[in-house]
């Protein structure tokens, strides 16, 4: 069963196929995962009941990792090689899509002007967030178990996630709901497909560890 009265992080560490169901209708599960499933679709207009119905026909034909069960290490080992290792040999072919874009159309209105920079301010945060989690927080975790002792260095990793989160917008702003304009090209075109994956897989990432991983590893 799903309650409207659970929150969006909630449902997405019980029902992994919610997530789908969070990204088609913009619910942000990730850094807004505090948020009540009522609240939040009433903020955007939805009937929280045909949300919950959806997240059930998307469950039917498969049935998703629950990692709420799983060992911390095996979850771990998932979010460094499935989104660490992913961001870090992603978004340098993205800066180099973006620039090129940029210098092809810089003189169309449309031109996503800033989008290269943005991105490889992004990569730089990433990298030095994910080497802290990787260098630090994850012996740590796996070394000691749950314990409260995490608190702090894993209250600044969810601020930096909230930084992320707003990048992300900003992201999503500057590229107009990522809707190549007509004269796009090829390129164009892909490098906007590519950065709503990018989108994806880092609010399933952050997901992970906000509202799985870090209330484990705090024993909450």
């Amino acid at each position: 069963m799903i309650s409207t009265e659970q929150t969006l992080g909630d449902v997405a560490a019980t029902h992994p196929a919610s997530t789908r169901v969070f990204l088609r209708y913009r619910l942000d599960f990730c850094c807004g995962g505090r948020q009540k499933l009522e609240d939040a679709c009433q903020k955007a207009g939805l009937n929280p009941e045909h949300v919950i119905a959806e997240i059930f026909a998307e469950e039917a034909p498969s049935v998703p990792v629950r990692w709420d069960q799983r060992p911390l290490p095996e979850l771990i080992d998932y979010i460094v090689f499935h989104y660490h290792d992913a961001h870090r040999s992603t978004l340098p072919a993205l800066i180099d899509a973006a620039a090129r874009v940029e210098r092809v159309h810089g003189n169309k209105e449309s031109c996503p002007h800033g989008l290269a920079d943005q991105l490889a301010v992004l990569d730089r945060e990433l990298r030095h967030h994910m080497a802290k989690e990787e260098q630090i927080l994850f012996p740590a975790i796996v070394s000691r178990g749950p314990t409260s002792s995490m608190h702090m260095p894993v209250r600044v990793l969810m601020q930096e996630h909230d930084d992320h989160g707003e990048t992300l917008r900003a992201l999503r702003e500057l590229c107009t709901d990522y809707r190549p304009p007509r004269e796009a090209c090829a390129t164009w075109r892909a490098l906007y497909g590519s950065l709503q994956k990018l989108e994806s897989e880092l609010m399933e990432h952050i997901h992970l560890e906000n509202n799985i991983l870090f209330p484990r590893a705090l024993g909450s």
